[in-house]
C-alpha cells in the first residue's frame, strides 16, 4: 500500500512539476519556432500527458519490483526534459535527454511482466518516439 502511495506521488509530483515547464509553449520563443508539420495544437498535449501518466502508474503498480529503479530513472529523464527545452531553451540537449528517456523505456517494456502491462506501456514508448520526432525537427530547421 505505502508503495503505491510513494508511486502515485512520483508521478503527480513529476507531472506537476514538468507542466510548470511545459508552460513555455505559450512563450514567444516557443511560438517563433518552426515546428515539424505533424505538431498537435498545444491542447492535445494537455489531453496526452495525463493518460500516458495514469497508465504509467498502473503498469508500475503491477510491476514495480521488475521495473523499480528504470521507473523512477525515466520520472526524473521526463521531468528534466520540459525543464531543458521549455525553460532553458536548449533543444539539442533535450534531444538527447529523451534518446536517453527512450532507451530507458524500451528496457522498461522489456522487463514488464503481463502482456496487460504491455499493452498500457506501450502508448508512452510510441508517443516518446513522437516527442522524439517534434524535438528533432526543431533542432534541424531552427
Amino acid at each position: 500500500m505505502l508503495k503505491n502511495i510513494y508511486l502515485a506521488l512520483s508521478v503527480l509530483f513529476t507531472l506537476i512539476i514538468g507542466s510548470l515547464a511545459s508552460s513555455g509553449a505559450t512563450d514567444p520563443w516557443y511560438l517563433a519556432l518552426n515546428k515539424a508539420p505533424l505538431n498537435p495544437p498545444g491542447y492535445v498535449f494537455g489531453i496526452v500527458w495525463p493518460i500516458l501518466y495514469v497508465l504509467m502508474y498502473v503498469v508500475a503498480t503491477r510491476d514495480y519490483q521488475y521495473i523499480k529503479k528504470l521507473f523512477y530513472l525515466q520520472l526524473f529523464f521526463n521531468l528534466i526534459w520540459s525543464w531543458l527545452f521549455f525553460y532553458f531553451h536548449l533543444p539539442l540537449v533535450a534531444l538527447v535527454d529523451i534518446l536517453i528517456l527512450i532507451l530507458i523505456n524500451l528496457n522498461i517494456l522489456n522487463n514488464l511482466q503481463t502482456r496487460i502491462s504491455f499493452a498500457l506501456y506501450l502508448p508512452y514508448i510510441i508517443w516518446l518516439f513522437f516527442a522524439t520526432y517534434l524535438n528533432t525537427y526543431i533542432v534541424i530547421f531552427n
